[in-house]
């Protein structure tokens, strides 16, 4: 493959940067899901602090490419292609979703389809103030495949979903902050940093302990909340087995809260 769409740099701050790089509109094809799917696993394999997926200061990511869905053979497009395109899109985004560490989408100009559910498979999104959202699937006679019916209900609510998905229509960033899709919106020369800043700042605390607070709560969203509970209890109690655990006890009752030096361990 000699066309690179997908890269990973990591920063002096810990921060490792995916950057999505697909002219003209970051879409989606199979072969750029490939290779976020590789660089994710040389990510969790070495985890930096934090992540930050960005699209670059123009786009995120417009959606799939459409023109995969059509069967060579026929013409046509086909549920067996259709089928082939999804485990691309479920094998990367699931990836990302699954990263133990914090991951913020950094959002400039359009975020449709498979780049909001890319975003939505993060843990916080940061937008431009000219930032769109939506999923518009249903205008091509199609539905979500990359987990927008399922993380983005989980996210804004079942009805606001409904919204957005039956409709097809895009959303602008004060409507996605102020329905929970959007975290932080900025000006758009500043998101980037806004977006790096706040994960390193996320990523200075306790490697192990941030790992298993993400693990709970994504873990128990599914779950009936004894089961969730439960799970709670089980993560609760293996972070006491971390270095950083003694370190941040022993800082807290020596110097109070916010002073530990956390070592990653």
């Amino acid at each position: 493959m000699s066309d690179r769409f997908v890269t990973a740099e990591r920063r002096p701050d810990g921060v490792a940067v995916v950057r999505l790089d697909r002219p003209r509109m970051n879409a989606l094809s199979s072969a750029l899901l490939s290779q976020l799917a590789d660089e994710v696993a040389g990510l969790v394999a070495d985890p930096p602090a934090a992540v930050v997926v960005w699209g670059g200061p123009r786009i995120f990511a417009a959606g799939a490419d459409i023109s995969e869905f059509i069967d060579a053979g026929t013409g046509r497009p086909s549920p067996e292609v259709a089928r082939s395109v999804g485990r691309g899109f479920r094998a990367a985004l699931d990836a990302v979703a699954a990263l133990p560490v914090p991951t913020v989408a950094a959002v400039n100009g359009y975020a449709l389809g498979g780049g909001c559910e890319l975003a939505l498979a993060c843990d916080f999104r940061v937008a431009a103030e000219d930032a769109r959202f939506g999923q518009p699937e249903i205008l091509l006679g199609i539905i979500p495949g990359g987990g927008g019916t399922q993380r983005l209900s989980r996210l804004v609510g079942p009805a606001r979903a409904k919204d957005l998905i039956l409709s097809g229509r895009q959303v602008d960033a004060s409507e996605a902050r102020a329905i929970g899709l959007v975290d932080r919106v900025v000006a758009a020369a500043e998101v980037l940093d806004a977006a790096t800043g706040w994960a390193a700042s996320l990523g200075r605390g306790p490697r192990v302990g941030l790992a298993l607070a993400k693990a709970a709560v994504d873990g128990g969203a599914d779950r009936p909340l004894e089961a969730g509970l439960d799970l709670e209890a089980g993560l609760f109690a293996e972070v006491f087995g971390s270095d950083d655990a003694r370190i941040g006890i022993e800082s807290f009752l020596k110097d109070g809260p916010g002073k530990a030096k956390f070592e990653g361990r």
